[in-house]
């Protein structure tokens, strides 16, 4: 009777051991998994964002209008015919713009604007998005901040008990 309950203790001790060792290896790899992919999205934002960019001027203050914008719109191609840096070029320098539609550079891109704004593993849940313009060194510039807190997309790691793992670690930035 006593080795049964010294062997029911052990198991028990053996289990706490291991999960002990197996939450934080798996706490890093889920972690690592999912900010990948989290990154993959925004770069895919940042791509985006720069296209509607190049067509208006500025940032999309939402994914509603960068979506119409990139689905709609078309970049100006302006082909230059002559060499207007040669001196010594004597003929006419004409300047020919081409309109290109810029979904077709979406679709080159593989970038599905339907699914841009929505958060890897966050359930459904989407980004958020803010554009605006700010001055720096008396030149007004053109910003946009897209992002989400990590405790969105992290599942069952969202608690900050997770923290101990990973000192940089917290689910609400």
């Amino acid at each position: 009777l006593i080795n049964l309950l010294l062997a029911a203790v052990v198991i028990g001790l053996v289990w706490t051991l291991i999960s002990s060792i197996q939450e934080p290896i798996a706490f890093k790899a889920e972690k690592e998994k999912r900010e990948r992919a989290v990154v993959e999205r925004l770069m895919e934002v940042r791509t985006a964002q720069d296209l509607f960019r190049s067509i208006k001027g500025g940032f999309s203050p939402t994914f509603d209008s960068l979506r119409e914008i990139l689905m709609t719109d078309s970049f100006a191609v302006v082909k230059v015919i002559g060499d207007p840096d040669d001196p010594n070029f004597t003929g006419e320098i004409v300047y020919d713009t081409i309109l290109s539609p810029a979904i077709d550079s979406i679709q080159t891109l593989g970038i599905n604007l339907d699914s841009l704004s929505i958060v890897p593993y966050g359930g459904g849940a989407k980004f958020e998005i803010a554009a605006d313009t700010i001055t720096y060194q008396k030149t007004t510039v053109n910003v946009v901040e897209v992002g989400i807190p990590r405790r969105v997309f992290m599942g069952k790691y969202k608690d900050k008990r997770f923290a101990k793992y990973d000192q940089g670690y917290d689910p609400n930035k």
